[in-house]
């Protein structure tokens, strides 16, 4: 039959079927189909890979005989090339079905599987499921291979204005990851390239060497409040070490009658054990954390529920806000305008604790080291005898220096050392 629009008006379905398709005797291959309910499309039937596949042109409202004649046309002329229309798109169908949040998973499965074997940090993997699960959450329906720069490129400001630039830098790494690992498991087979590459960084964290002055410390200090984030901030400045590590801080790991926090492997950077010793300053913030209540045991100190510490970027902010208005107040009172707090980092408070430990309390560089849990390459791989005599090397030095730089940080707060 030849198909015209006047012929394709009267076309009808026979009594009996629920489907009806009417080729064209002109083009062959090219036809429509009628189905109960009355919807009408155009088909095009042809050959791929010694099969027969039928794809849907469009709608007949939307195209006349004519024009979807020539959209079967060229549709042949593809196939003749080697382009198999309904296989595209029963594979993009396919496709759809793996989605960002099967990535994660599958991601997560492997990097636990690195954790039993030693091979990746349990802090590693905790934070990477934060990143993955939480920050990535709004695209986890998107399917895999549909991912887009722009979509992810989104994502970031958003973490960003929420968490903080450092925080989306983090999320960043993590998602290019687990999609590179995916395209390399072939999870992916047809992605050409991962989505993440060439979005940008939302911070520049090239290395810093800011060591903030008596006044600043002295602001920070005293503005920090006296919370979870307030206790973490003064622990911070006495003992030198990282925030996580402070901040996931257990009270496991705490051993007061001897004024000591030992830090398992798994809970360090180098993933060597660490014994801080605790000067009386830091000895008291630890006691001053609330005993949990017997319904609900924690053996972290800080934070809710099973987890440690998090907000960092909001309890920094509100520091920050309220350090701005103590200096709007005093420099109201002086006549002048306030100047705003430069910029700054918890991790600045390490570096300055060893700068000002060496430079203005003497304290010899290889314990300023050893309280930093900073290893040289020939002492980081002992085991046995060895490895307990490292963790116990400069043990009383490292005492000694801490108590002298809490009793210096408090001259510095209280402006007896200027």
């Amino acid at each position: 039959m030849l198909l015209t629009d006047q012929v394709v008006a009267k076309l009808a379905i026979p009594d009996g079927k629920s489907e009806h398709i009417v080729f064209d005797e002109k083009e062959p291959g090219f036809g429509i189909r009628l189905r109960a309910g009355g919807k009408r499309v155009w088909v095009c039937q042809y050959r791929a890979g010694g099969q027969q596949r039928r794809v849907t042109i469009d709608r007949v409202d939307n195209l006349s005989t004519a024009k979807a004649r020539e959209k079967a046309r060229a549709l042949k002329a593809g196939v003749t090339l080697g382009a198999d229309p309904q296989g595209e798109r029963l594979a993009e169908k396919e496709r759809a079905k793996t989605t960002v949040l099967h990535i994660v998973d599958a991601y997560l499965s492997f990097a636990e599987r690195r954790v039993a074997n030693g091979a990746m940090k349990p802090a590693s993997l905790a934070a990477t499921e934060r990143y993955l699960r939480q920050h990535w959450a709004p695209l986890h329906a998107t399917a895999a291979h549909a991912l887009a720069r722009k979509d992810i490129a989104a994502q970031l400001t958003e973490i960003a204005t929420s968490n903080g630039p450092i925080a989306a830098n983090r999320a960043r790494a993590a998602l290019s990851t687990a999609y590179g690992w995916a395209m390399r498991e072939g999870l992916l087979e047809t992605l050409q390239a991962n989505p993440v590459t060439f979005t940008n960084k939302p911070a520049d964290e090239r290395h810093r060497d800011r060591v903030l002055s008596h006044g600043e410390l002295r602001e920070i200090w005293t503005q920090a409040g006296y919370g979870d984030f307030g206790r973490i901030v003064r622990l911070l400045l006495l003992t030198g070490q990282r925030r996580e590590e402070v901040g996931a801080m257990a009270r496991s790991e705490l051993r007061l009658d001897k004024a000591l926090w030992s830090l398992p492997p798994g809970r360090t950077k180098n993933g060597l054990a660490h014994d801080v010793p605790l000067a009386p300053a830091a000895l008291a913030i630890v006691e001053s954390v609330p005993e949990p209540d017997e319904e609900t045991p924690r053996d972290l100190l800080f934070g809710t529920g099973e987890g440690s510490f998090s907000g960092w970027s909001r309890a920094k902010r509100d520091l920050e806000t309220r350090i701005g208005d103590a200096r709007a107040v005093a420099a109201e009172a002086d006549g002048r305008e306030p100047a705003p707090l430069p910029r700054w980092t918890l991790h600045d408070l390490r570096r300055t604790f060893a700068t000002l430990a060496t430079e203005e309390l003497g304290v010899l560089p290889h314990v300023v080291e050893a309280i930093l849990n900073h290893v040289s390459s020939a002492e980081s791989g002992k085991k046995g005898v060895a490895g307990i005599y490292n963790r116990s090397k400069y043990a009383a030095e490292k005492r000694a220096a801490l108590a002298a730089w809490a009793d210096h940080l408090a001259a510095i707060v209280e402006g007896r050392f200027q």
